[in-house]
């Protein structure tokens, strides 16, 4: 029917949309929305792309202020067994190199020499 008559199908389309879930139906356009899919704010605009690895291997892709492409996480060296805790400590601190005695010329003979010396 044309004009102001009601429209039957017109009708069951307002009623399903009419019982839509509470949380689709209404939408706040500020910052306080829940961000599931993206960020919404505008604050924390770039984010950059984050692999960060756990200590016992698992894997986790999140986002993060600074251009990196992988993050570890700490190894708690409690749990290590003490040989490869020693190992860790060995090369995370290397023994400090010994000071190079200085060369003396006490033994040399500098009359050899001298035909390198310019005049």
């Amino acid at each position: 029917v044309r004009g102001g008559g009601t429209d039957h199908a017109g009708g069951a389309l307002r009623l399903l949309a009419g019982s839509r879930p509470p949380l689709a139906a209404s939408a706040r356009s500020n910052s306080n929305r829940a961000a599931i899919g993206h960020v919404q704010r505008q604050r924390y605009g770039r984010l950059y792309p984050l692999l960060l690895v756990s200590t016992d291997g698992s894997t986790v892709r999140l986002r993060y202020g600074e251009p990196k492409r992988i993050l570890m996480m700490p190894l708690d060296s409690n749990t290590l067994p003490e040989a490869e805790r020693k190992a860790r400590l060995r090369r995370q601190f290397p023994s400090k190199r010994k000071a190079k005695e200085e060369e003396t010329f006490e033994g040399i003979d500098l009359d050899t020499y001298k035909k390198f010396w310019k005049k």
